[in-house]
């Protein structure tokens, strides 16, 4: 960052359409809302050309200019990130960030949280415009409830080559997760076609015509009533951990939303699932060297193991 404003020129996210600006800044931003509204009522940001009010509504795609002044950058920003957001690398192609919970991957309908690409670009960290309007640069994805490590691409070449090599199953996704009981066997492969809930609109589920899904897994250590598990994915389907577990007897201690037992979930004190992406490693895009990170667990993440350790 510099003591000089920082201009910045995007598209409105289709996920924060119709928003109060300052709602919708705040997020695109990571800004508090008061330092979005303060920004909109110093006249600094346009849309299509015309200057924002804080209650004016966002438009889909319509182009914005921000100009945001570098006290704001100093001070807002890093006081309004969610704590334990952390960039672990980044070069002219690629950023890796170790995403706490409460974080979405992306912004969404309904969601009014912080959002990764608009904690990076409160940063000054800019990511790739390829994509749809609200996953630009987006080449893979981590529940909002869900912690650990995720890539973003920043050039065009990146997003391009990241994406293929995600679909190609080249990019290899290490996770550790705390399972309700004993899995037979403690080591195996779970592969169930996942498609979405007939029911639950939020949801999905293990379905005979949903999308070929597989999981791997081998236990790491096991507890009186739960299991610590290491899942190494080789297919990257939306919630497909918790789902294999769920189907299968196993829901994700805190998963309540997948059948965990929200008891065992309130004497923890564990307010989302313990699920996190401990290792990520692929072919760099441009470089063609093999990258590899790593990321240890959050404090609440620990803290519950060694509750149940105790």
């Amino acid at each position: 960052m510099t003591d000089a404003s920082d201009s910045r020129i995007l598209q409105v996210p289709s996920g924060v359409a119709g928003e109060r600006a300052d709602a919708g800044l705040a997020k695109i931003l990571g800004l508090s809302r008061a330092a979005a509204a303060e920004l909109l009522l110093q006249g600094l940001a346009t849309q299509n050309g015309k200057v924002l009010g804080k209650s004016d509504k966002l438009i889909a795609d319509a182009l914005l200019d921000i100009t945001v002044p570098a006290v704001i950058n100093r001070l807002e920003i890093h006081a309004d990130l969610v704590e334990g957001f952390k960039i672990i690398y980044q070069d002219d192609d690629i950023v890796v960030v170790d995403k706490p919970a409460g974080v979405a991957a992306h912004p969404s309908v309904g969601w009014d949280g912080p959002t990764v690409p608009g904690a990076l670009l409160a940063l000054g960290i800019e990511i790739s415009t390829s994509g749809a309007a609200e996953r630009q640069g987006i080449v893979q994805r981590l529940d909002v409830g869900t912690s650990g490590l995720m890539v973003l691409a920043k050039s065009e070449i990146a997003y391009s080559r990241l994406k293929q090599a995600f679909r190609d199953r080249a990019v290899h996704k290490i996770y550790h997760a705390v399972i309700q009981g004993h899995p037979d066997p403690f080591e195996g492969t779970f592969d169930a076609p996942i498609g979405r809930h007939p029911r639950a609109e939020f949801k999905f589920a293990v379905q005979k015509d949903g999308k070929p899904s597989v999981t791997h897994y081998k236990t790491l250590e096991a507890f009186r009533a739960a299991t610590l598990v290491e899942v190494n994915l080789e297919t990257g389907r939306t919630h497909q951990i918790r789902v294999h577990f769920s189907a299968f007897k196993h829901p994700l201690v805190g998963d309540t939303m997948y059948g965990a037992d929200p008891t065992l979930a309130l004497k923890l004190a564990l307010e989302r699932q313990w699920l996190h992406a401990v290792e990520l490693s692929f072919v760099h895009p441009t470089s063609g060297e093999i990258v590899k990170f790593n990321s240890e667990y959050t404090p609440d993440l620990v803290r519950v193991l060694e509750a149940l350790r105790g």
